[in-house]
């Protein structure tokens, strides 16, 4: 059998320093000095007691590090682990900050707690009163045009959706003048009832702003139509009986919105010589918005 190696010499503690602990509990504090007289190696350490036999750790699992020799008793070799039951620390920055993100969590909690059930749900929808008909042409009023455009649309078309959150309804006519063939020109109506968020501010900053985002047109406000209407325009038929001509009146009375639009486009193979002006047709989309609204409150 070989001679194990001799361990390396640990400096001398200073004169009065505390003894270091050792790695036998029981039933002795202290390990015995490491090393041998001369440079010769130290005695063989006495057999443990039982007692210090049971007092050994049981590791289990893989070491996280290699040991390291204890000052003081090189052969003591230290558990890689804490000891079983200790607390977490719980002084300095983390405890401070665990404890706080504690308190922010309670108080997150809470706050979500008395909104659902301080604030009942859609109680600040703004509706006015109106609802959403399955077929919107059959409410459509649009009497001050079929004064020009006499003519029935036999076949408008119509489409709708209701969600929780929104409901939208809209109409296409086609106008026709006595003897058309062909539509003249063409009225689109739209309704849309906002149920979960205020379209106000989004509807503002479209149709106030008209302009800027489309060259050539005119934004004119409109009041005694809902909480605020604006009147959007392009005319380039130039007081003859060429080019184009539309006009989209837009309505928001509280969370409900509401456009009626008018478009012709003239050329000289149209068959209407004599179409509309911009004042007129403004003026027809004012009356027949007022009566459609009407129309479309319970």
């Amino acid at each position: 059998m070989s001679t194990p190696s001799q361990p390396p010499q640990q400096p001398e503690p200073p004169s009065g320093a505390p003894a270091q602990p050792s790695a036998y509990p029981y039933p002795n504090p202290q390990s015995p000095a490491p090393g041998g007289p001369l440079g010769f190696p130290p005695a063989a350490p006495a057999a443990p007691s039982a007692q210090s036999v049971y007092a050994q750790p049981t590791l289990v699992g893989p070491l996280v590090q290699p040991p390291q020799p204890q000052p003081g008793n090189p052969y003591a070799q230290p558990g890689p682990y804490p000891a079983v039951g200790a607390p977490p620390p719980t002084g300095g920055r983390a405890g401070r900050a665990v404890l706080w993100a504690a308190v922010g969590a309670v108080v997150a909690s809470a706050a979500w707690a008395a909104g659902v059930f301080l604030i009942p749900a859609g109680s600040d929808v703004d509706l006015r009163g109106y609802s959403a008909p399955a077929n919107l042409c059959n409410s459509t009023d649009y009497a001050s045009f079929q004064s020009e455009y006499a003519a029935n649309d036999s076949t408008p078309t119509h489409n709708s959706l209701g969600d929780d959150a929104l409901d939208e309804v809209l109409c296409n006519l086609s106008l026709k003048k006595t003897g058309s063939s062909y539509a003249d020109a063409y009225l689109y109506v739209q309704l849309d009832l906002h149920k979960k968020t205020d379209p106000g501010p989004e509807f503002t900053a479209t149709w106030k702003n008209y302009s800027e985002s489309h060259s050539g047109y005119d934004v004119d406000t409109v009041t005694g139509i809902g909480d605020e209407a604006y009147l959007v325009s392009d005319d380039t038929t130039s007081s003859s009986s060429s080019g184009s001509l539309y006009a989209t009146l837009a309505v928001r009375d509280g969370w409900v919105t509401y456009t009626m639009s008018y478009s012709a486009y003239y050329s000289s193979y149209s068959t209407d010589k004599d179409p509309p002006t911009l004042d007129e047709v403004s003026g027809w989309l004012k009356t027949d918005s007022r009566a459609t609204l009407a129309e479309l409150k319970d």
